[in-house]
């Protein structure tokens, strides 16, 4: 990919990585050398551990590879497979990885439709969805807005159900100033490259229990996971359950030991550019800016700048000004299309599911640039293409 770039041509991808100064980066990376330990739980890992509960005030955080090996690993531990299988609740407007740990799992999904208004998993909606056979509950924080955890947890608690929050964009989001991570029974955080906050490739799971600090439950949940991740080894020789291979390494921790001190400024950054877009765009017919409004007392990530385009009211498609805008170099991504159930691998199983908001949605979102080192003018050529595109 090309070097970033502030030219007026330059050509714009929806999301780039931040990059921490490079001394900074090198002095981690010095450490690692001095050790000769890069992988294992090494102390890169365990000190980026130990500074993720300082962040999120968690009492149990545990570091994966990848934010789906550690939904994976999540499902085998809160809805742990038999011979019957079972089904997990979830919402069809995500990422592939969501369902695809589920199925993986030999569970099967059960899709509720989300709400119109953050395209979150839809509460109302939730206890229709729920079956003898349930076995969890798995909404996503789309886009980072949160899900209407209180209503959703009311629910699983009346059918005994544990929640599994899937919070790949959700990290350093929080309500009424708690991180959004602690809630449910565990919560996954990824930290892919096109994160705000990342390890270039990673992930983790915050370990919530009932709430009650110090469980056994909680403490047994913790040990499973990492025997989870570690191909089932309990303590350095005896192998407990066939498990995978799914822990961080160290150059990963050390690149999010980087990132965090910086967290802050680059969502003061990302929400200035997003205030800069909904100054462009705002009131614009038939475009409906999907970005954080102002909710007391949430505080948001900025992780993402996705429109929804009314083909009627804006004067074309989604998918017209998807094209037109890769024409001038601007390289928007309709980011989540299609729905989780039209997928060619799903269609067959779950395309009849009732999922009509999901699917609207998915024809009308395109997520535009959003990143640290995106210029103000660069903003500003994106908003001019898109108006342009609808007639502006």
């Amino acid at each position: 990919m090309p070097a970033f770039s502030a030219a007026p041509d330059a050509p714009l991808y929806v999301t780039r990585p931040f990059l921490p100064p490079r001394a900074e980066f090198d002095a981690e990376v010095d450490r690692i050398y001095a050790s000769a330990w890069l992988t294992n739980n090494g102390g890169e890992v365990r000190r980026f551990a130990a500074a993720l509960r300082r962040a999120l005030g968690a009492q149990q955080v545990s570091l994966f590879a990848s934010g789906h090996l550690a939904l994976e690993a999540a499902l085998r531990v809160l809805a742990p497979g038999d011979e019957t299988g079972g089904e997990v609740v979830t919402t069809p407007f995500t990422f592939a990885s969501t369902t695809h740990a589920i199925v993986r799992c030999g569970l099967t999904p059960v899709f509720c439709d989300v709400r119109g208004s953050d395209l979150t998993l839809d509460a109302q909606k939730l206890e229709a969805c729920i079956t003898p056979r349930t076995r969890l509950i798995l909404p996503v924080h789309v886009y980072g807005h949160p899900c209407d955890t209180a209503a959703i947890e009311a629910v699983a608690r009346r059918h005994g159900l544990p929640v599994l929050y899937d919070g790949a964009h959700a990290f350093g989001v929080t309500v009424g100033g708690r991180s959004l991570a602690l809630c449910g029974q565990m919560t996954m955080l990824s930290f892919h490259a096109t994160k705000p906050f990342h390890t270039i490739e990673g992930g983790a799971l915050v370990l919530n229990g009932d709430g009650t600090p110090g469980t056994s439950e909680l403490l047994r949940q913790a040990a499973r996971l990492e025997q989870e991740k570690d191909f089932g080894i309990g303590d350095g020789e005896s192998v407990l359950r066939p498990g995978g291979n799914a822990k961080m390494n160290e150059l990963e921790a050390a690149m999010g030991l980087c990132c965090l001190p910086h967290f802050g400024q680059i969502t003061a950054r990302r929400q200035a550019l997003t205030l800069r877009y909904r100054q462009n765009l705002a009131g614009r017919a038939g475009l409906r800016l999907f970005v954080p409004e102002a909710v007391p007392g949430v505080e948001y990530n900025y992780a993402y700048l996705p429109v929804l385009v009314d083909e009627a009211a804006f004067g074309c498609s989604r998918d017209t000004l998807w094209q037109a805008l890769r024409a001038q170099g601007i390289f928007a991504r309709r980011y989540f299309w299609p729905a989780v159930p039209d997928y060619a691998c799903y269609r067959r199983a779950f395309g009849d599911a009732d999922i009509p908001t999901a699917r609207r949605a998915a024809g009308q979102v395109l997520c535009l640039p959003l990143y640290d080192r995106l210029t103000f003018a660069q903003v500003d050529r994106v908003c001019a293409a898109v108006l342009a595109a609808g007639g502006v």
